[in-house]
């Protein structure tokens, strides 16, 4: 376990931070962008996570979204660390995204999806504070996703990082529509020939 004894200690006033071997690099280096955004993605599931605690004692569904969002943020320190730490840099028993977590979303999509009906058209993002969040979250999560497929063009990556981000904003987005479901929230849907509202 990470033991922080200072926040600051200046080392970063260059514009270069440490990865977990020891090496400086830029921080607007491809990988430190990588996982800049894995922790926006899990401070935004925060967000979620807070919206979510006034339905806890009311709502079993709510509760088990909870526990899926608490288990998401730590696979995401996992995720985030990995990126953090060169490959020769790997030690054994490191804890790592794996293809059982990408099972697990993938079983969690299966579980929300039973009580859904199925979508024929795009959906606005939106609905209840906590669906909103998790919307939300999904666009950061495709963002983490597409930086880290770039990554993968110039180092090497465990392209597991990349399978479990794809998966994750699947449930994300299921996830927000669950919630807005038990919450009573109405889907708006994508108009296509939209036109603007008549002059007042």
């Amino acid at each position: 376990m990470p033991k922080l004894t200072r926040i600051y200690t200046r080392t970063g006033d260059d514009g270069t931070t440490g990865l977990v071997g020891g090496q400086r690099i830029k921080k607007n280096a491809l990988r430190i962008e990588g996982y800049g955004c894995v922790d926006e993605l899990s401070s935004a599931i925060g967000l979620a996570r807070t919206a979510l605690r006034a339905h806890l004692d009311r709502s079993r569904r709510a509760k088990r979204l909870d526990n899926w969002l608490a288990w998401t943020q730590d696979a995401l320190f996992n995720l985030g660390s990995d990126l953090a730490t060169l490959p020769q840099d790997r030690w054994d028993g490191m804890p790592l995204v794996t293809d059982d977590d990408i099972r697990a979303l993938e079983r969690a999509i299966d579980e929300a999806q039973k009580d859904l009906q199925p979508l024929n058209n795009f959906i606005h993002p939106g609905g209840s504070y906590p669906g909103a969040f998790l919307h939300l979250s999904r666009t950061i999560c495709r963002r983490a996703e597409r930086l880290l497929v770039s990554l993968a063009e110039s180092e090497e990556l465990q392209l597991t990082i990349v399978k479990y981000l794809n998966r994750l904003s699947d449930a994300l987005f299921v996830w927000s529509r669950w919630i807005n479901d038990e919450l009573k929230e109405p889907e708006y849907l994508w108009d296509p020939s939209t036109r603007p509202p008549e002059p007042s």
